[in-house]
């Protein structure tokens, strides 16, 4: 393989923002947002909106999703 042409693949932290679910996995994602995790080291962290732990399809159960007011921001942003 060439150098320096692969993003850095490294280990990354995901937390679902509607549950607080983490998990640790590797990725390219890149992050300015760190955690400390249970074994003491410090990863990147990614928050998510909607993960296993709280997807309708995995859980059996309806849960609103706050879209953070996107409906809104899009109306604002493309209202004439």
């Amino acid at each position: 393989m060439k150098k320096d042409i692969h993003p850095d693949y490294r280990a990354v932290v995901f937390q679902d923002s509607s549950s607080d679910f983490k998990f640790l996995t590797k990725s390219t994602i890149k992050t300015s947002e760190t955690i400390k995790w249970e074994d003491g080291n410090t990863y990147p962290l990614v928050k998510v909106e909607v993960s296993s732990a709280s997807h309708p399809f995995y859980t059996g159960k309806k849960i609103f999703v706050d879209a953070a007011g996107r409906v809104e921001k899009f109306k604002k942003k493309y209202q004439k």
